[in-house]
C-alpha cells in the first residue's frame, strides 16, 4: 500500500532531509585520498549523534555498518572498511539513510577524490543529471514509468547504462515502501503519482554493462565486468504542482 503524507509530516521529512543533504556534504569535503571508508563512517557517526539522528542502514536485514560507501566498480551497498583506502581518481558514492524516531530519509551522491578521469567525469555529470531530469517532470498524475523513461533515455543517449536489478522505492514511515521507482520504464505506464506521495528517486548507472552481481560479503553490488558505476538520490515529495526535494 501506498503511503500518501500530510503537509505536516512532509515538513518534518524535511527537517531530516536537510540534516541529510548535510552530513553527505560533509563527508565528500572530508574525503581525501589516505582516508579510509571507514574513517568516513566514524565522521558520520560523530555527525548523526551531534543531529540526533540514528542511522538508517545499520542492522537493517543485518547490514553492517551506519551507510554505504562503494567504490569504483562498486555500485550500491558497500560495506565501508579500513582497508578501503581512497586514492586520487577514485570514484566514492555515499549512500545515507536517516531516521528520526518517526520517518526515514534516503540520499546518495558519487564524486570524485580528486579530479577525475575523462570517462568518469561524463558518467558523474550524466548521472546527477538524469536525476535532475527525473525530478523536474515529477507530478500528481505522472506514471512510475515516466520517471524510469526519463532516466532510462537520458542516459542511454549519453552512451552509459541504466541498472535494472535495483530500484527507487517509496519512503516515510518505512525505510522502504512501496511503490518501486524503477530507473527504466515506458511513458504513460505504472503506478500514477498521487499529491503527498513521498519517493526515493535513485539513478544507478554503470559504464558500459548493466549486469551486476553481489560480493561474497553478501552485500556490495559490483558491475560485473567491473566497470564504473554511479549512484545519484533524493527523496522527494509530490506536490500539488510538481515536487519537493526534501534532500536537497
Amino acid at each position: 500500500m501506498v503511503r500518501i503524507k500530510t503537509l505536516q509530516e512532509i515538513k518534518l521529512m524535511r527537517k531530516l532531509g536537510k540534516i541529510n543533504s548535510l552530513i553527505i556534504k560533509k563527508l565528500v569535503r572530508y574525503a581525501r585520498p589516505g582516508i579510509s571508508a571507514k574513517d568516513l563512517e566514524v565522521q558520520a557517526n560523530i555527525l548523526m549523534e551531534k543531529f540526533n539522528v540514528k542511522p538508517a542502514f545499520l542492522g537493517y536485514k543485518g547490514f553492517p555498518s551506519s551507510l554505504c560507501i562503494s567504490l569504483n566498480e562498486e555500485l550500491i551497498h558497500g560495506v565501508p572498511s579500513s582497508g578501503k583506502i581512497f586514492k586520487k581518481g577514485d570514484l566514492v558514492s555515499i549512500d545515507l539513510g536517516l531516521y528520526d524516531g518517526s520517518f526515514y530519509s534516503d540520499c546518495a551522491y558519487s564524486f570524485s577524490i580528486g579530479r577525475p578521469l575523462s570517462l568518469a567525469k561524463d558518467l558523474l555529470r550524466v548521472g546527477e543529471a538524469a536525476l535532475k531530469k527525473a525530478i523536474a517532470i515529477i507530478k500528481p498524475k505522472i506514471k512510475i514509468g515516466d520517471i524510469g523513461y526519463t532516466i532510462q533515455s537520458f542516459v542511454e543517449r549519453a552512451g552509459f547504462c541504466v541498472v535494472k536489478k535495483f530500484v527507487g522505492h517509496g519512503v516515510g514511515k518505512q525505510l522502504h515502501e512501496e511503490p518501486e521507482v524503477p530507473n527504466f520504464g515506458k511513458p504513460s505506464e505504472g503506478l500514477e503519482l498521487k499529491e503527498g506521495m513521498t519517493l526515493a528517486i535513485e539513478p544507478m548507472l554503470t559504464l558500459e554493462s548493466p549486469d551486476v552481481e553481489i560480493l561474497e560479503d553478501g552485500w556490495t553490488v559490483v558491475s560485473k565486468d567491473r566497470n564504473l558505476c554511479v549512484h545519484f538520490e533524493h527523496t522527494i515529495a509530490v506536490t500539488k504542482k510538481g515536487c519537493w526535494v526534501l534532500t536537497a
